[in-house]
């Protein structure tokens, strides 16, 4: 498949690429502007790889809230200098992530910071939840490694896919910014708050309480 000079253009400003790199993408796909996205993206995670060992000591710290203030999410996102935690593309980074976690609700940032006892009690539920299934137990262990794999989705903030866009994860956004930018980016940590979280079972608990007097 033919590409033409716009069409390189138009995959730079989807990627943040290269001209040249986003030439050679093409050329690898055939014309292809999808799979040279992909190209791109995994071309930019190898990148973004060799610049995971640097040091991130700078950055912002990002508050947002949501729906008029019933969600809130505090984010520390780390940069290499203090040049770039004042760019506009890591500042909008930093929005979109916060955005993500008001909608997604990870728990963590990623897989190494899952409590071992919490995963372990999930594999048991798991496992438990398989064989009762009536599947063979030969093959229970590998099929709680793929539910696994979705349970990390679910609670690891650089597992989940975009809210923005499900095409990629939290990690290949980052990955992309890390090349588009030029320094290691990492989430340090962050914070969710949602409006009279946890209230709703001390009023249950209240209103036991008060039953059990009225009625002796």
């Amino acid at each position: 498949m033919a590409f033409t000079a716009k069409d390189i253009t138009t995959l730079r400003e989807q990627t943040g690429a290269g001209m040249l790199d986003c030439k050679n993408a093409l050329t690898e796909c055939d014309g292809d502007m999808n799979k040279a996205a992909d190209w791109l993206r995994e071309k930019g995670i190898s990148k973004a790889a060799k610049k995971a060992s640097r040091i991130a000591a700078e950055g912002s710290v990002f508050l947002y809230n949501h729906m008029n203030g019933k969600i809130g999410v505090m984010l520390e996102l780390n940069c290499e200098t203090d040049f770039v935690a004042k760019n506009p593309e890591f500042q909008q980074l930093g929005h979109d992530l916060c955005l993500h976690i008001a909608a997604n609700a990870p728990k963590y940032v990623s897989k190494d910071e899952v409590d071992e006892t919490e995963l372990l009690k999930e594999r048991e539920i798991l496992r438990a939840q398989v064989i009762n299934e009536g599947k063979p137990e030969a093959m229970a262990d590998k099929i709680v490694d793929g539910k696994i794999s979705k349970y990390y989705k679910d609670v690891c903030l650089l597992e989940q896919e975009f809210v923005k866009d499900p095409d990629k994860t939290i990690a290949q956004l980052i990955n992309d910014a890390v090349v588009k930018i030029g320094e290691k980016i990492s989430v340090r940590r962050f914070v969710r708050y949602v409006m009279g979280e946890g209230l709703e079972k001390r009023n249950d608990n209240l209103a036991e309480e008060v039953d059990k007097q009225i009625n002796g």
